[in-house]
């Protein structure tokens, strides 16, 4: 049966206090915003099975508790690219975050900030490198791609360097882009193609139109200038896309890596072959992705990649594992497992298009609480006493 679902009046004070977990902030998302700029957060490719494999392998595993240890005080703390975290979890790069909310990168910023952990900046942001890292002093990574343009590519890395960000994270999954049959239902496409329903959409968010359409965005990382929601900024997108190279070879990554001299993490790696190449580069740290489910479908979810990836890594590297975290049990199956952090996209996404900075910083709340709470419960007094002993698989 087929039923409407109301919009949230931007006006009405969003009740963050009965927002208990990632599916309620998902449900507070869809109300808010038009059905374009969920569907663009929310989708994956083709028949989207690894999107929906990447939380649900988590049900493959249980964790056994251990009974009778003190746990009046657990610390989820780690050091992570030479900066302390309060928990184990970040937030992962997202292109064009103010498509949202109006308060965008910024916003997401100072929920990282706020919570404890590392903010993830990405080359499509809606807000300059230098801005974001003018927001908060609290831990930075910039993801970029190389580029058929290595000149763009390089001149993305000096301007890290002179921001001070703390790790350079390298995505290698988007030789071309995956087939999200969501956006182009949608009309979110290059340039937009919106429907009557998407348009129908827009119409009956107008909040999300007068705080953040109307208002524009620019891709200030490639553009330093104003301007809306523009052909400006589709010809930019259009330019972007273009440059993505399909001739991306080991070669390449080992180019950047001898650009940087801090903290090099290589994204979208899935095969413990691939990760054993990564050591030898030089990488200080693979995320295990498949890119959210938005890239290649049928991809096995990190999770399952998570032991063979840090066998192969051998203590060479750190492994973290990005895609599929929805609770705070699953980010400690995959610490167990062996990954030394994890990463979360929609979660953070969710919590922002809710209630801006306020709602992101909400759901990364809910998510830390999980986190600690799991511990507790699983008898640890920290991460450290995580082992692949704890979690076991069905």
């Amino acid at each position: 049966m087929a039923f409407h679902v109301r919009p949230i009046p931007y006006d009405r004070p969003m009740k963050l206090d009965r927002l208990y977990n990632t599916a309620d902030f998902r449900e507070a998302a869809r109300r808010r915003l038009p059905a374009p700029m969920f569907n663009y957060i929310d989708g994956g490719a083709d028949d989207e099975w690894t999107l929906k494999r990447n939380t649900a392998a988590f049900d493959d595993y249980e964790i056994t508790p251990s009974q009778l240890n003190d746990i009046s005080a657990v610390d989820t703390g780690i050091e992570l690219f030479g900066r302390k975290l309060d928990w184990p979890v970040f937030l992962a790069p997202t292109a064009m975050t103010r498509l949202f909310h109006h308060e965008g990168e910024r916003a997401a910023a100072r929920a990282a900030d706020a919570t404890g952990t590392l903010y993830s900046v990405s080359t499509l942001a809606t807000t300059s490198m230098e801005d974001i890292a003018a927001a908060t002093p609290g831990p930075k990574m910039f993801q970029v791609y190389i580029f058929r343009d290595r000149g763009l590519t390089a001149e993305f890395v000096e301007r890290a360097k002179a921001s001070g960000y703390d790790a350079l994270c390298l995505t290698v999954d988007t030789p071309v882009q995956g087939n999200r049959e969501r956006d182009l239902k949608t009309g979110m496409t290059i340039p937009p193609r919106f429907s009557l329903k998407s348009a129908l959409s827009f119409a009956a968010h107008p909040h999300w139109a007068l705080t953040t359409g109307f208002g524009g965005f620019e891709l200030e990382n490639v553009s330093h200038g104003g301007g809306g929601l523009s052909g400006k900024t589709m010809s930019l997108l259009q330019y972007i896309h273009t440059q993505f190279d399909s001739t991306l070879t080991w070669k390449d990554a080992e180019w950047l890596r001898e650009r940087w001299d801090g903290p090099f993490v290589i994204k979208g790696l899935q095969s413990a072959a691939d990760v054993a190449r990564a050591a030898e580069l030089g990488a200080d740290a693979v995320m295990i992705s498949n890119h959210g489910g938005r890239q290649l479908d049928s991809a096995p979810a990190p999770v399952d990649g998570i032991a063979a990836a840090v066998e192969a890594a051998d203590g060479r590297l750190d492994v973290i594992c990005d895609g599929g975290i929805r609770r705070g049990k699953h980010a400690v199956i995959a610490l167990a497992l062996g990954a030394k952090a994890c990463s979360v996209g929609r979660p953070y996404l969710y919590g922002l298009a809710a209630a801006g900075e306020a709602g992101a910083t909400r759901a990364l709340t809910r998510l830390r609480e999980e986190v600690t709470r799991t511990l507790a419960l699983m008898g640890k007094q920290n991460i450290a006493g995580l082992s692949p002993g704890d979690v076991q698989r069905l």
